[in-house]
């Protein structure tokens, strides 16, 4: 069995670095993007979905020096794929799906807010007609 002189199996240096290159690749700001800072104080944020996996092996093979009796190799994937917006105006926000992820479930809880928004807005209104026709008809 090939081992270094730090008493590491030369597989271990190999997993090291994959994971190391993984870690370089995907942090929080991959997945919670850098805010995009609009006219009129609209800020938009990009959301991702991050995959990734990665495989790390090797064998000892029988040569006559020691040094050569290890052969190995890593990799990995990753994927990132847009899943939203979050939109922020004021004190206002809202998650903005990428149709391509949304559900027909998820579409309707999202228009819930903004249903309620309209229909507030709309009884508001309706009532503020009512009220101003009774203060005429005074």
């Amino acid at each position: 069995m090939s081992e270094r002189q730090n008493g590491q199996h030369p597989v271990q240096d190999t997993m090291r670095v994959t994971m190391e290159e993984i870690r370089s690749m995907v942090d929080a700001n991959t997945i919670i993007g850098t805010p995009i800072h609009c006219e009129g104080g609209t800020t938009v944020i990009p959301v991702s979905k991050i995959s990734f996996g990665f495989a790390s092996g090797g064998s000892d093979l029988p040569t006559k020096v020691a040094k050569d009796m290890f052969g190995g190799g890593g990799g990995a994937g990753v994927t990132v794929t847009p899943v939203g917006f979050l939109v922020i105006n004021g004190t206002d926000v809202k998650l903005m799906q990428l149709s391509i992820n949304a559900s027909p479930t998820n579409a309707v809880v999202n228009m819930v807010p903004d249903l309620v928004d309209k229909l507030t807005a709309f009884l508001t209104k309706k009532q503020e007609e009512q009220m101003l026709n009774a203060t005429q008809g005074e």
